[in-house]
């Protein structure tokens, strides 16, 4: 049986890389796919080069919206696809030809997953593989360990009611992958390199300021609070626990600090006997 894919691609201000990430959709070996591109009123050249492959793949299909940030690009995108399965990619990356059709094949294998996403690497200014940390709803509780381009279902995202359009400051995956998995789901990690992260000297998650990502983080601890409790216990022992953590990290630098100053000392008597 052959599943329908919706790869959803907002783009604003990213059109100077939107052609590969199309073209890496285009060269999927699963062929069953739709990708809609979505200009989350971008004012650049988006519009021109989306036309530009939906005449050349009608697989592919454009919407527009006034600016309204990812979430909400990304939502819209959802709500107008017809897939079974949804695929998330921004305008800048990229995904392996075999991609999909790995993850599709994971989904058939075991039915009670929930999310399959794979191995990532960075292009760009900088390259490499890119290690997260394995995923488990502890540590998804200390921070993101997925990226945003894995697969789900599009009924999980309706039950929780998708990506959430207050989260625009960044951090919007990692919110809506604790709303996806909390209540339970398995998720596989495909053993391949199958996405391509870009990094840019300058991108979204680097001009959001500190308040800015504070204020995201603030929001989702006490939006999902029921989550960060069952993981990490009660709010006094938190406290206890940061206390300490903040007094050994004190111990630390303090020791680190005291054998700078002993060596500076030495070396400082050793020049001494020697010039004077």
């Amino acid at each position: 049986m052959k599943y329908l894919v919706s790869i959803i691609i907002p783009c604003y201000n990213q059109a100077q890389y939107l052609e590969e990430a199309l073209q890496s959709v285009f060269d999927q070996t699963y062929v069953q796919w739709e990708c809609i591109i979505v200009n989350d009123g971008s004012p650049d050249n988006t519009e021109i080069i989306a036309k530009e492959w939906i005449i050349k793949d009608n697989r592919f299909k454009y919407l527009s919206q006034e600016n309204g940030g990812v979430s909400s690009a990304r939502n819209l995108g959802i709500s107008n696809s017809n897939g079974e399965f949804i695929l998330p990619l921004d305008a800048d990356d990229k995904i392996s030809k075999d991609y999909i059709d790995l993850a599709i094949s994971a989904f058939k294998e075991n039915s009670s997953l929930k999310l399959v996403y794979c191995k990532a690497e960075k292009f760009g200014d900088e390259v490499g593989l890119w290690n997260l940390n394995f995923f488990s709803l502890y540590n998804l509780s200390i921070k993101n360990v997925i990226f945003c381009s894995a697969l789900f279902r599009k009924n999980d995202w309706e039950l929780v009611g998708g990506y959430d359009v207050n989260m625009t400051h960044g951090v919007e995956d990692w919110e809506f992958w604790i709303a996806l998995l909390k209540e339970g789901g398995q998720v596989k990690c495909l053993d391949s390199i199958g996405f391509y992260y870009r990094v840019k000297k300058v991108s979204r998650q680097k001009l959001f300021d500190d308040n800015k990502y504070n204020y995201s983080i603030n929001y989702i601890s006490i939006k999902h609070a029921d989550f960060f409790l069952k993981q990490h216990g009660n709010s006094i022992r938190l406290y206890r626990e940061n206390i300490e953590l903040k007094k050994f990290h004190l111990k630390v630098v303090s020791s680190f600090v005291y054998k700078v100053y002993k060596f500076l000392m030495f070396l400082y008597e050793k020049v001494n006997k020697i010039f004077y």
